[in-house]
């Protein structure tokens, strides 16, 4: 058998059959090979890049690739983010971030979400199935292929299982388009897969909870410095939860205000009041601020160092004492003995006097 040359080695003779491959994908392998082609783009994608290490390995996949990628940085009222740290491995790769930010909308999935929660009160599925739509929309704006996130096969239990994934895009209008290339190999064949905008042998097949296969594969890309893959949404932290459930059960509703309460200070409900205590000097000035701006009366010890407590609720005179009580038991003013505690509200002050509650008495009042 006589193998023929070409310039490129598109031409394949094996058996005297001549195999001629796809237009498609030999102007992609042209472009791969160095083509000058100026009729053609490099293929475009919209990553979502939280910042944690799996989304970040994704987008360097991609560029090793030479995909042109852009990226998407969702961010809610529950977010714990670095920006910092997510800036600086933007500016490293030369990648621009657009930041979209879930307010309302997604205040509305956290109260009732039609997939349920997770482990605590994290909506995983339907705040995804928000991100995809609203990343649908920005890719479409910016003329993106597909769009690209470091999810990987079966790390979360609640929104990360292959239905799960599948069912995601499907609702948000992306059936298909979405590529996962840390476990593309273990799902079905994506859409810039089929088209060869990406080459398939080149993703990977991790799947589990275990990070190791990530953090090899960051060592050999070079990455050094990403975030604990924990933390980074406060509805998956068990305390907050118990808070922000205990608060739908009462008020029914929930707004930017009562998540900023929710974050901060001791909680306490005695019958229909709630009662926030500060822990330190920081949350103090901050319950200040919340309290003067939305005309919440707070309370404070007189003479004696002391947390600032927001009273929120009906004011009925034993459970004022009650929240003066709460707030002496806080304070350095001494035990069993009646000391002023000033009651503010809209530029007036009352004053009442008590003594510190007890500590058995209190703890049936916290949340």
């Amino acid at each position: 058998m006589r193998s023929l040359k070409c310039d490129h080695n598109f031409v394949i003779i094996r058996s005297r059959e001549i195999i001629l491959l796809s237009v498609e994908r030999w102007v992609v392998m042209l472009t791969r090979e160095g083509s000058s082609d100026a009729g053609r783009r490099r293929p475009k994608a919209l990553a979502l890049l939280s910042g944690g290490l799996d989304s970040m390995l994704a987008v360097r996949l991609l560029l090793d690739e030479g995909i042109d990628v852009e990226a998407v940085n969702f961010s809610t009222p529950f977010c714990l983010c670095n920006r910092c740290f997510l800036r600086g491995f933007a500016e490293k790769l030369n990648i621009k971030v657009h930041r979209v930010f879930l307010g309302e909308e997604f205040l509305k999935i956290v109260m009732d979400p039609p997939h349920g929660y997770g482990s605590q009160m994290n909506p995983c599925i339907d705040c995804r199935i928000l991100m995809f739509k609203k990343a649908k929309e920005l890719a479409e704006k910016i003329g993106a292929d597909f769009i690209v996130t470091g999810e990987v096969l079966n790390e979360r239990p609640f929104s990360q299982r292959r239905e799960a994934m599948l069912h995601i895009e499907k609702e948000a209008g992306l059936e298909g388009k979405v590529l996962r290339p840390l476990s593309a190999k273990l799902l079905p064949e994506s859409e810039p897969e089929r088209r060869g905008l990406v080459n398939r042998d080149r993703l990977l097949s991790i799947k589990g909870r275990r990070r190791l296969p990530q953090m090899q594969l960051a060592r050999k890309l070079g990455i050094r410095d990403y975030l604990c893959p924990a933390g980074g949404c406060l509805l998956t932290d068990p305390r907050f939860a118990e808070r922000l459930r205990e608060h739908l059960k009462h008020e029914r509703d929930l707004t930017f205000e009562d998540v900023s309460l929710l974050k901060i200070g001791r909680h306490f409900r005695l019958g229909t009041v709630k009662i926030i205590v500060g822990r330190n000097e920081d949350e103090n000035k901050k319950l200040t601020a919340i309290a003067k701006v939305l005309g919440i009366p707070r309370l404070e010890v007189a003479e004696h160092p002391g947390p600032v407590t927001l009273y929120i609720g009906e004011e009925k005179t034993d459970l004022v004492e009650k929240a003066s009580a709460i707030t002496v038991r806080y304070s350095d003013a001494p035990r069993n003995v009646p000391v002023k505690v000033i009651l503010k509200r809209d530029g007036k002050e009352k004053v009442l006097e008590t003594s510190a509650m007890r500590d058995e008495e209190l703890e049936a009042f916290r949340i």
